[in-house]
């Protein structure tokens, strides 16, 4: 029987107004995202997730086999759990109907994804950089920064 560690923060409501740094990984860590068709699906859905009620992209930066992302949670009907629960689900089923056009995908993220609480104004900036500095090809912020922490 395999075991799955919970990494997540007990008793913390990760509904909770506030800032979230995620890392959501590719299934093996495979190089889906170097793929143009793939990058615009998973780019066209973190701005589709803007449009839900209380959350916001503050910053993101596409890799080959991994996303960097900060979520801000404004009193949103939403978890950050059900956040990307929906966005992988929806950018799976999109990459799966362009993998049907000549390549092969069973699954496009790895089940769980890492994430760290922002808790101030500084940790934020820090965290702003590393993703503007990552070698990543599609480094961008929708808007301007939403404001502070």
């Amino acid at each position: 029987m395999i075991c799955k560690k919970n990494i997540r923060l007990k008793e913390y409501d990760y509904s909770t107004n506030g800032y979230y740094f995620v890392t959501i990984c590719t299934n093996y860590r495979k190089s889906y995202l170097n793929n143009e068709k793939v990058k615009k699906v998973v780019v066209t859905e973190l701005a589709r997730l803007s449009y839900l009620k209380g959350i916001k992209i503050d910053f993101y930066v596409i890799m080959p086999e991994h996303i960097h992302v900060i979520i801000i949670l404004e009193d949103s009907a939403y978890s950050l759990f059900e956040i990307l629960r929906r966005f992988k689900s929806k950018t799976t089923v999109l990459v799966k109907k362009i993998a049907n056009q000549g390549w092969q995908l069973q699954k496009l993220w790895q089940p769980n994804y890492f994430e760290h609480i922002i808790r101030n104004e500084k940790a934020l900036g820090k965290i702003r950089e590393y993703i503007k500095n990552n070698p990543g090809e599609e480094v961008n912020s929708f808007d301007k920064f939403y404001g502070t922490v």
